[in-house]
């Protein structure tokens, strides 16, 4: 396994003064972990360096053509001061279903999440502690080769920065309000959308303007060959609580694999809950709003853990969900992952590992 090079910036930047106004993904910290690929050498060079400016050619491939993948993870500040990663490896092995769908050379998923851990312990101090507060991790890999022409990549950089951040969303745990998108489709099966590339955001952002004009957190998005069946939210996976099933679509190539929804359905399993993933309907959703049977609704995701949804727009049709207000499950999940995670309640998953 590479040695990693560690060279500390002499010029440490001032901590947050107050944690309880962080925001999301604001403020960076001192340091960065990079390693370069290059063809014939492989992945190379890898090392801990002062955050700060890329230097690269404005013809870099991914600048034209969005060869670009990337990850979010967080480090949890316990109250004895252990600093905890969540389902780390999970992280690292579908950054190379990401790499492998854009043509990026793998890594080494057991030597990323070392790096990842190591960089962590390097800016522990940048762990917040406040309530609800965590380091979030975003690892990046791009192409960078100097040239205009459409082709994999055979020069490339594989990054991780850390922000340390609050709540994702303003509403914090309070019931989001969410636009079910009619008009523009974000991905269909056999093209990215269960990857965690650039492009699929990019795609998002016209709905997502629209959404926030009408008063919406975020959008809701249908399959984009039917516009029937649903997918995910925008930065989340989604479940439905209908009756006492608990119901989320089925992976089937167009939406990502969440690490929150995994770590979600095997919890509410474990709870003797019937959880089903399949394809579920705008109008079978609907339709059970309207008659009582639609009790919950909430996302999934590492960036807000769980965000329960109070309200969804579709068209003309306003759905009111639990009277607008978070559902027994949606709390004893957010309360559970939670948990877990900042080192408050028993793993019995096995799901946490300290970095250091």
């Amino acid at each position: 396994m590479q040695e990693i090079r560690v060279e500390l910036t002499k010029t440490p930047k001032a901590k947050p003064a107050d944690e309880t106004k962080l925001g999301f993904g604001k403020i960076f910290t001192d340091h960065m972990f990079v390693m370069n690929y290059d063809a014939g050498e492989g992945w190379h060079d890898p090392r801990i360096v002062p955050y700060g400016p890329i230097e690269m050619e404005p013809s870099a491939m991914c600048l034209h053509y969005g060869q670009s993948v990337f990850e979010g993870m967080k480090a949890y500040r316990t109250a004895d001061d252990r600093i905890l990663l969540f389902r780390p490896e999970k992280n690292m092995a579908r950054l190379n279903v990401s790499n492998e769908r854009l043509c990026i050379p793998q890594i080494d998923e057991e030597f990323a999440k070392n790096a990842i851990a190591k960089l962590v312990a390097i800016e522990k101090d940048w762990v917040p502690h406040a309530e609800g507060t965590s380091l979030y991790i975003r690892p990046f890999i791009f192409g960078i080769d100097p040239q205009v022409g459409v082709h994999p990549a055979s020069h490339l950089l594989f990054i991780v920065i850390c922000s340390p951040v609050g709540a994702y969303y303003p509403e914090g745990l309070n019931p989001v309000k969410i636009y079910v998108e009619k008009n523009y489709v974000r991905a269909v099966r056999g093209g990215m959308g269960y990857t965690k590339t650039a492009g699929n955001y990019a795609a998002s952002l016209k709905a997502q303007d629209e959404a926030e004009k009408q008063h919406y957190t975020q959008v809701l998005w249908l399959d984009g060959v039917e516009r029937k069946y649903i997918e995910e939210v925008g930065t989340m996976n989604v479940f439905f609580k209908i009756d006492d099933e608990i119901v989320t679509p089925a992976l089937q190539g167009s939406i990502l694999s969440g690490i929150t929804r995994m770590s979600c359905i095997e919890i509410l399993r474990s709870w003797g809950m019937k959880v089903t993933e399949r394809p579920i309907a705008i109008d079978e959703l609907a339709e059970a709003a309207r008659t009582g049977h639609l009790k919950e609704a909430f996302g999934s995701g590492t960036a807000a853990v769980i965000s329960p949804i109070g309200e969804l727009k579709w068209g003309d049709e306003i759905m009111s969900i639990n009277n607008g207000e978070i559902g027994p499950v949606s709390q004893k999940l957010y309360d559970t992952l939670t948990g877990i995670q900042w080192g408050k309640i028993a793993d019995p998953f096995g799901w946490t590992c300290e970095a250091k």
